[in-house]
């Protein structure tokens, strides 16, 4: 009785092996070694080549993975300026990588660096942020006008002065500048056997050439993010979730709860974001500053949210991609929504050119508050717009990237 127990059960084991091995199948990262549609092998010479060394979209420099998803879209403050532009609704977005910080004057001046040794003297001039946001004929700033770009000791604030169209130039260059370097980096790729001999895996690449997108190497563009990308970052909602889908709350801003101070743990009582506390506060008071920034500060500083990203709330407002439009609520797709111009609501029906309205074609969104705005800026529903050419002291930005075939 005892063999045929031991036989059974050796004899289920290898069943539940072969049938585990017969239920393999073909995924993206993990694609076999031949085409399930015609049998044939991969990396065949002369015949298709498939790089199998592919682990899924690797996470770019100063990029955080969000997990796409469900949410409501818009405010949920009251509406104290009346504007009605954000009302609630629901939508999905897809997967995607967000700048874990606010770009810093060091990353633009990286930027700059570049630009002024690869392009004309007319492009590199259109990139320089307006310094002189920061006068004001009424406001000792001048200090600010000179230093803040420049000077090693703000090295890691939020570039400032940036217009819509200087952000979206950032990204293209980034987007090349990333990807020239992985490039560069890339030695052939020849995998080696145990004993020195190559075997060819994949195709082969030399340093410093293009890589082609199937190589699985190169990085999609960075890009600003969407409306509904930062708003659904801003707020963070995965924090809030337990089983089964289920939500114990919604989010006024980035983090649990209606105050603007830690409720719990060592910083209780500190503030969670850069912002305007009052009319003249901007900080505190000296040696109990809570705030602890009269205007900007570096970008790692207050506690990142549920998602591993930074000021979201406070610090500069960051410009999105979206065209502003009062009522596109109305108009959205209710998935991975975007208004990219003015397809059903037309800017002709603003009158911007007889001074009826501010909208048009240049109107875009930015949000998440600055150093110089109180708190019912700092929540993730509320949005402002202003002229894509337009630059100020507390507008800044981040960088999206989509993910790319997964959202894990």
């Amino acid at each position: 009785m005892k063999l045929s127990l031991k036989s059974m059960a050796i004899l289920l084991a290898g069943l539940a092996i072969v049938s585990s091995c017969k239920s393999k199948k073909s995924t993206s990262v993990k694609i076999g070694k031949k085409s399930t549609a015609t049998g044939i092998a991969y990396n065949k010479k002369g015949g298709f080549q498939i790089d199998k060394s592919f682990k899924g979209q690797p996470t770019g420099p100063n990029l955080v993975f969000v997990e796409g998803g469900r949410f409501t879209m818009g405010a949920l403050e009251e509406d104290v300026m009346n504007s009605r532009d954000n009302l609630e609704r629901t939508v999905s977005v897809q997967s995607f990588y967000m700048d874990e910080t606010e770009i810093g004057n060091v990353h633009y001046l990286e930027y700059l660096n570049s630009v002024m040794k690869d392009s004309s003297q007319e492009f590199y001039e259109s990139a320089l942020p307006d310094t002189l946001v920061w006068k004001d004929e009424l406001a000792f700033n001048d200090s600010y006008v000179e230093q803040y770009l420049r000077y090693p000791g703000f090295r890691m604030y939020p570039v400032v002065g940036v217009s819509w169209v200087q952000a979206s130039d950032y990204c293209t260059w980034r987007t090349a500048a990333v990807n020239n370097d992985i490039a560069m980096k890339s030695q052939k790729k020849k995998k080696k056997g145990k004993k020195g001999a190559e075997s060819r895996t994949a195709p082969v690449y030399t340093a410093g050439q293009r890589l082609p997108i199937e190589s699985g190497k190169v990085l999609p563009a960075y890009r600003l993010p969407t409306e509904a990308e930062w708003e659904y970052a801003a707020k963070a909602m995965i924090g809030t979730q337990y089983e089964d889908e289920n939500q114990t709350n919604q989010r006024i801003y980035p983090w649990d709860g209606p105050n603007m101070r830690a409720s719990q743990g060592k910083k209780k009582g500190s503030m969670l974001a850069n912002f305007k506390r009052g009319r003249g506060d901007y900080a505190g008071i000296a040696g109990k500053s809570n705030d602890g920034a009269i205007i900007t500060y570096e970008v790692y500083s207050y506690p990142p949210n549920d998602f591993g990203l930074y000021q979201m709330a406070g610090n500069v407002n960051e410009w999105v991609y979206d065209l502003y439009r009062p009522l596109s609520y109305e108009d959205f797709n209710d998935l991975n929504p975007i208004r990219r111009n003015d397809y059903l609501d037309n800017a002709k029906n603003y009158d911007r050119k007889n001074n009826n309205s501010l909208v048009d074609n240049k109107s875009r969104v930015y949000k998440g508050g600055s150093w110089a705005d109180v708190a019912y800026w700092l929540a993730p529903g509320t949005r402002r717009f202003i002229d894509q050419d337009s630059s100020t002291s507390t507008i800044g930005f981040r960088c999206a990237m989509i993910s790319a075939g997964s959202n894990k």
